[in-house]
């Protein structure tokens, strides 16, 4: 069935499947540790039972997709031995250290901690589960700073020297390497998104819940809180998107020019191109709908500044611009909308209506996935933004690849897509089940569960035997 395919295009296709699945998953447990980190501590601080309900309520939620991510992940590094050997090779000197040192702090705490906070709560004392809780929120995001910092090299790459046998290996300071020019606006963009990400899922449930029943204390709470979140964080998303944006122009200016559709240069200030269809073949956009020198206000502070196009890029250096322009946008437009529900939720709140308004409940209910199909289009846009190459500029994609076979890659895609579908799929599926049962007091704690294991007796059953 693979035997006329291109076996390049196939492995990139397995890595963007598998990855994609499995950025869907940090990108909720990384926000959703550190809310379950406030609903605790606001637990201890008030003492009032609505917030242990709420945390015992979204902690098994949490369990489940910590799980689903660890999974999908442990994928990707075998990826990259079996598809990219070559990258692994040439590459493997910097960032085989970075994915190490993830594991030994970030991974290590999570799991170190992560059994005590699901199991411990009776155990341990509410002062200690605490701190149980937040070594986990804190070790997602040391996670997300390691990764991201691979990333982020892969880049903007600095700090490092090449040796005789064609490897990138660490120059004399390896902070040039964590610490690469793209690495801070990298991490502080997509930590807030995963941040949104939660707060829309949060929201979603909430507003589920509200519809049902306006009077639900618990739905109230978390909707509320979702929703100051949103509120809050969506402006400081667009700034930060915008500064990345410009670090982008300054270091990847081709990706800057494939996500605004500047096929020309424009020395007089260039148009914001808001839609239109990328033609590639004769390097313009059809049925362009465009602010006169607006990208340039944007990029350069000044509508007269000159930008340059892809006309100043080799062909063979130039990014997809027709997957570029659309991620780009579809994630910018899913940024609007969120300041939207934001800007809705402060104005239902001054009016008092935050908890009676079934207009903003529905809208909050269909932004629920929002989150996750922003930082799925804001992953391809920086990915295939970087195309050709996988260290930019200096290594290319194509020269990447293991010399394996199309139907051997072809193969080992379709396992993948049938077994993600299947196992996620379930998974995902009672996540949901899980959302679509109304949060109330006395909310059961994941200890309180009955054990099912075979081959283990219940302690009662053992005292009871004495």
């Amino acid at each position: 069935m693979f035997d006329n395919a291109d076996a390049l295009l196939l492995a990139r296709i397995q890595f963007a499947f598998t990855v994609s699945f499995h950025f869907i998953f940090p990108s909720f447990s990384i926000g959703l540790a550190s809310y379950l980190a406030v609903l605790e501590g606001l637990w201890l601080k008030t003492g009032k039972p609505l917030y242990l309900d709420l945390f015992k309520y979204w902690l098994k939620i949490f369990a489940i997709a910590f799980a689903m991510g660890v999974v999908s992940g442990i994928v990707m590094s075998y990826q990259f031995g079996t598809n990219w050997s070559v990258f692994s090779d040439k590459a493997g000197p910097v960032i085989g250290p970075l994915m190490a040192y993830e594991v030994l702090t970030a991974f290590f705490l999570e799991a170190g901690f992560l059994g005590v906070m699901l199991f411990g709560m009776k155990k341990v004392g509410p002062r200690l589960h605490y701190t149980a809780t937040l070594m986990v929120a804190i070790g997602t995001f040391i996670s997300a700073f390691w990764i991201l910092s691979v990333n982020s090299w892969m880049q903007t790459p600095t700090g490092y020297e090449i040796n005789a046998a064609g490897q990138f290996v660490p120059g004399p300071s390896w902070w040039a390497i964590v610490f690469n020019p793209s690495f801070p606006y990298r991490l502080v963009h997509t930590v807030i998104a995963a941040y949104l990400t939660t707060a829309l899922v949060v929201g979603a449930v909430g507003a589920w819940h509200l519809l049902k029943d306006r009077k639900n204390l618990h739905a109230r709470k978390m909707f509320s809180m979702a929703m100051w979140m949103a509120a809050l964080v969506a402006p400081v998303q667009i700034f930060v998107g915008d500064m990345h944006g410009l670090n982008t122009l300054e270091h990847q200016p081709a990706k800057v020019m494939a996500m605004e559709g500047h096929y020309d240069s424009h020395p007089d200030g260039a148009p914001l191109i808001l839609f239109g269809i990328p033609n590639s073949a004769e390097k313009r956009v059809d049925y362009a709908i465009q602010i006169p020198k607006a990208s340039s206000l944007i990029l350069k502070h000044d509508p007269d500044a000159p930008l340059a196009g892809l006309d100043t890029i080799p062909a063979d250096r130039q990014p997809p611009v027709g997957v570029v322009f659309w991620s780009f946008r579809i994630m910018v437009g899913l940024g609007m909308l969120m300041l939207g529900l934001g800007l809705f939720s402060l104005f239902a709140r001054v009016r008092h209506r935050l908890y009676d308004w079934p207009l903003l409940h529905r809208f909050a209910l269909v932004m629920g996935p929002a989150g996750f199909v922003a930082v799925i289009a804001g992953w391809v846009t920086t990915e295939v933004g970087r195309q050709p190459f996988t260290i930019y500029g200096l290594l290319r994609t194509a020269d990447s690849a293991s010399p394996l076979a199309a139907p051997a890659v072809g193969a080992s895609l379709v396992a993948f897509v049938l077994v993600y579908f299947a196992v996620f799929g379930f998974g995902t599926w009672y996540i949901l089940k899980l959302m679509g049962k109304s949060p109330h007091s006395g909310e059961e704690d994941i200890s309180d569960a009955p054990i099912r294991t075979a081959g283990i007796t219940p302690a009662q059953a053992v005292e009871g035997g004495r």
